[in-house]
């Protein structure tokens, strides 16, 4: 099945004003861990001008400020930005699209993403973007999740809707483009006119009481994964709830589940 630009980017759109009051208390406690290596790898320090693209909630762009950067932060949805700004007043967030965003060229020492590209109709126009607005040797960072099935917390989730549902449930629009992989996205770097290019896994720990919480992360703060929860029948959710819990035993620490997380740290410099 072919990409629907307009399709993904109003399904993208609609997701993410959906989750963004929830967002903070669920699923950024699965990306807060990857916040200091992306800011490190965009060498993100005191006067740095950083822009915070896919900014969401702002968690990044806050995190810059507090190295002493001039952070700002831009986003498509509304929901999102009202969040960010009450609660960082001091940064300026801006409404715009990652493909076309609303700055001049050579503006910022550094542009980042947590976990944003891949959520773009078209990434590769993403990181034309973000090589746009860089001066001559600064540096681009991003971060994007490896493929379902290699990282733990979604093998979790599928492996169980697998067993009792329907992984074909969701009727989403395709995803685009395929920078799931390091190969990958240091590619789509050297395409995009950087240099220097990398790309690495990075690996943390998604601490948890237990597998409610990740199914409630799953389903209040994520777009394609919330909508494929959504999509099972009703009957079929306890008992994947049931094979989840069971699977996850093994991460056990104490009273909380230490689930492993790994996310792929890209970055490149602008020549």
């Amino acid at each position: 099945m072919e990409s629907d630009p307009h399709g993904i980017r109003a399904f993208e759109l609609a997701s993410w004003q959906r989750v963004a009051a929830d967002y903070g208390d669920t699923f950024a406690a699965a990306t807060r861990g990857f916040i200091d290596p992306l800011l490190d790898a965009a060498r993100v320090n005191a006067d740095t001008r950083v822009l915070d693209v896919c900014c969401g909630p702002g968690l990044v762009a806050g995190a810059a400020a507090a190295r002493g950067a001039r952070a700002s932060g831009v986003d498509f949805s509304s929901a999102m930005l009202a969040i960010a700004r009450a609660a960082l007043p001091r940064v300026e967030f801006s409404q715009g699209d990652a493909e076309a965003l609303p700055y001049a060229e050579d503006s910022f020492d550094a542009v980042v993403a947590n976990f944003g590209v891949h959520h773009v109709p078209h990434p590769a126009a993403a990181l034309a973007e973000m090589h746009r607005l860089l001066a001559p040797g600064g540096r681009a960072a991003f971060t994007v999740w490896p493929r379902p099935d290699t990282n733990v917390p979604w093998r979790l989730l599928f492996d169980a809707i697998r067993a009792h549902g329907a992984l074909d449930a969701a009727k989403t629009p395709p995803p685009s483009g395929s920078i799931n992989s390091e190969e990958n996205c240091a590619a789509a770097l050297a395409e995009a006119g950087f240099r220097d290019a990398d790309a690495r896994l990075v690996e943390r720990a998604w601490r948890m009481k237990s597998v409610h919480d990740l199914l409630a992360a799953f389903r209040n703060g994520t777009a394609r994964t919330a909508a494929l929860i959504e999509a099972q029948d009703a009957d079929a959710l306890p008992a994947i709830a049931a094979h989840m819990a069971a699977q996850a035993e093994r991460f056990r620490h104490g009273d909380e589940l230490h689930i492993p997380i790994a996310a792929i740290l890209a970055s490149a410099v602008r020549p």
